[in-house]
């Protein structure tokens, strides 16, 4: 039916689209699984320590890392969090379009060993953590959120169809019509059981029922996205827990228990909807308000990780007092019944307790201290402190998982460089330097005369950065124009037409012909389109651009390109491994027209490649390039030096060269992508006193400039 119109645009018996298949029929039984009593008598230390190295807890950047998370230019909150760009975000956000601040957030769900004693404790729980995720975005309302279920069950083995029956009728006929919530999409994997024969024996591993959730909503402004980044910088400020477990405190399938080869008897359930409702409608209200500094939900390794990683994502120290939640201090640590955790300015903490305790949350709602300027982790209870230690200490324990995973699959050399890095407490982190204004549209007088000059947006099979690119161009006053080799090759299409040139990101013919050397090598060994690129590249009135696999491209066409005869070629980076990342650069004084006036700046940039290495025919190419001024980019650490070591040289590449251009600066070339960076809010960290156009978007204006 449609409401607008009141009547039913698509009106035939479900019958005919469905068919009649026959109904089945299972005969199964519930089997009552049984635990003992989960009684540890841990040392808290030890505790602590081991739960931050368990792989569900630990930190996963050996895993984001490799993949690229800013393709397409839509990309405003990934997993990497503030300036040390540390991976805890609850919720991802992508923008509806390159002018839009509206978009869509995702986040999941996962409760699976919860099942292992009550499925439908765990499906649930999983609603309710994907709910306590994507609540971190300023969403319309909770009824907004549509969610995808991924139910996974070994049907046909004892008791689990019933667990499979039970956790579906709690989850789809139960709690999220008490929320309000739809699952209008979902998908089943239902043999999740093997067999095999080993020493003349069956053996087999049956896989517990799992709900894997994930969430959508539409995102009123994605600028108002919470993080756990815990802040230093907005004077004394709380923290405070909203308690959605009302003090239970259930510790059963928890971290804890597991990395103490336990289980227990007493899993998290989500016992009330109303108040993850609630909680839900108090975050948005605060959020709306601008009462929340930072925001972080508790699930895998409770209220102590959700804390430690509050203050690894801030560089900065917790001082919190667990009296007020009960008098086991382990349990109040380590459960993970729903809940989080808010930063908020101590101005505003009278006004968040009234709006709680006015929806009915003041009981589960608990000041329990503040973050601090010193990198240390303190925790009280009952007058006394219970666990003190630094952020250096837990920050690199809760790396360690990660650093050994890296350095079995990467250079192992540049995972022991990351992982040091965490050893320096005065790292300032993601900062900028800026010699211009990015808010000055030096394009202005150009686009006000409505000339819009045409730009060839060049494409290979494999492309896939063209979109935000042409964005970029249009929005600096050109005329983006959309086109393939093939349309080159075949005539239909002639470089003669435009006065730039872009060749883009991406990965042209799957990476396994040189990537953007086989891209220029259909260009080289072909007659007509390489006669039509030396044209273009001889003509004084034109400018090119190389990004990424475009900067390899080009760098290979570099006998085509005048004053371009030192380049080097780009090979596979350092770290042996595809590197996403957001990394700074430094702009250097060079006759580059997309550089002008920006010599000095530093500035953050993303980084997607697995081939960004700059290797130099010798030691003299590499001189005269640098000795000329074509050097235009390079890599600096968070203090400005050039950067040599890993991470923050993402590649290896020598004086951590990241761009150059030819003698007469028309054509440019560089291996991060500026196109996906020129709205601030396409960063995954910033200044917050940035505008609307983020520093890279001088680029485009400069271009705009010089053709006219």
């Amino acid at each position: 039916s449609d409401s607008h119109f009141d009547n039913y645009p698509v009106d035939m018996p479900v019958d005919v689209l469905l068919g009649k298949p026959p109904r089945m029929t299972r005969d199964v039984s519930r089997v009552r699984r049984e635990e003992r009593p989960l009684e540890l008598d841990v040392d808290l230390a030890e505790a602590i320590y081991r739960v931050l190295r368990l792989p569900a807890v630990a930190d996963k950047t050996f895993l984001v890392t490799i993949g690229d998370r800013t393709v397409g230019g839509l990309c405003a909150r990934d997993q990497m969090v503030g300036p040390w760009q540390v991976p805890v975000s609850d919720v991802a956000v992508t923008l509806t379009g390159f002018r839009a601040v509206t978009g869509e957030a995702m986040a999941m769900g996962e409760r699976t060993p919860l099942a292992a004693l009550v499925g439908p404790a765990s499906g649930r729980m999983a609603i309710g953590e994907a709910v306590t995720n994507i609540a971190a975005a300023l969403l319309p309302s909770l009824g907004a959120i549509r969610l995808s279920a991924n139910w996974m069950a070994a049907c046909g083995q004892d008791g689990e169809d019933a667990a499979l029956y039970d956790t579906v009728r709690a989850v789809g006929e139960e709690l999220c019509p008490a929320l309000g919530i739809a699952i209008p999409v979902g998908k089943d994997s239902l043999s999740m059981r093997t067999t095999w024969q080993q020493d003349g024996e069956t053996r087999s591993v049956t896989a517990p029922l799992s709900l894997i959730v994930s969430a959508f909503a539409p995102v009123e402004d994605v600028r108002a996205t919470l993080t756990p980044e815990a802040r230093t910088d907005a004077g004394s400020t709380r923290l405070v827990l909203f308690d959605l477990g009302n003090g239970l405190n259930r510790l059963g399938g928890s971290a804890l228990a597991q990395v103490y080869g336990r289980f227990g008897d007493d899993v998290p359930d989500l016992d009330a909807p109303d108040q993850l409702r609630a909680l839900f409608d108090l975050v948005q209200t605060l959020n709306r308000e601008g009462r929340i500094i930072a925001y972080h939900d508790r699930s895998d390794g409770g209220l102590v990780t959700t804390l430690v990683e509050m203050a690894f994502a801030g560089h900065c120290g917790v001082d919190v007092d667990l009296t007020g939640l009960g008098t086991d201090a382990v349990a109040a640590l380590f459960s993970e019944e729903l809940g989080a955790v808010v930063q908020v300015r101590e101005d505003d903490l009278d006004e968040v307790l009234d709006l709680a305790a006015e929806i009915g949350l003041a009981d589960l709602t608990h000041v329990l201290g503040e973050v601090t300027d010193e990198q240390r982790i303190v925790l009280r209870s009952e007058g006394r402190v219970i666990f003190e230690d630094s952020r250096v200490a837990l920050h690199r324990a809760w790396s360690e998982t990660t650093y050994n995973m890296q350095a079995l699959r990467d250079h192992p050399d540049c995972a022991r460089e990351e992982f040091d890095r965490h050893l320096d407490e005065d790292d300032p982190g993601l900062n900028v330097r800026l010699t211009f204004d990015p808010s000055d549209d030096v394009a202005a007088p150009m686009i006000a005369t409505g000339a819009r000059p045409p730009v060839a947006i060049l494409r290979e099979q494999g492309v896939n950065s063209h979109v935000e690119m042409a964005a970029a161009f249009k929005r600096a006053g050109f005329a983006a124009y959309d086109v393939h080799m093939t349309d080159l090759i075949g005539g239909r299409r002639r470089l003669d037409d435009f006065v730039g040139m872009v060749a883009c990101g991406g990965f042209s013919y799957g990476d396994v012909l040189g990537a953007g050397e086989g891209w220029a090598k259909t260009i080289l060994f072909h007659g007509r389109a390489r006669e039509a690129f030396q044209r273009f590249f001889l003509r004084p009135d034109t400018f090119a651009l190389g990004i990424c696999n475009g900067c390899q491209m080009m760098a290979a066409l570099k006998d085509l390109i005048p004053g371009a005869e030192h380049w080097p070629r780009f090979v596979t980076n350092r770290s042996e491994q595809f590197e996403a990342r957001l990394s700074l650069v430094e702009i250097m004084p060079s006759p580059s027209v997309f550089l002008h006036g920006m010599e000095g700046s530093v500035l953050p940039i993303a980084v997607s490649h697995g081939e960004g290495r700059a290797e130099f025919r010798d030691d003299a190419h590499r001189e005269a390039c640098a000795g000329s001024g074509q050097s235009a980019l390079r890599y600096v650490d968070s203090y400005h030096e050039v950067a040599e070591t890993y991470p923050a040289n993402p590649n290896g590449s020598p004086g951590g060269l990241a761009g150059l251009c030819s003698a007469d600066g028309r054509v440019t070339i560089a291996m991060p992508h500026p196109e996906r960076v020129f709205r601030t809010v396409q960063h995954s960290w910033h200044p917050r006193d940035w505008g609307e156009d983020g520093p890279w978007m001088r680029i485009w204006r400069n271009a705009r400039r010089w053709v006219s």
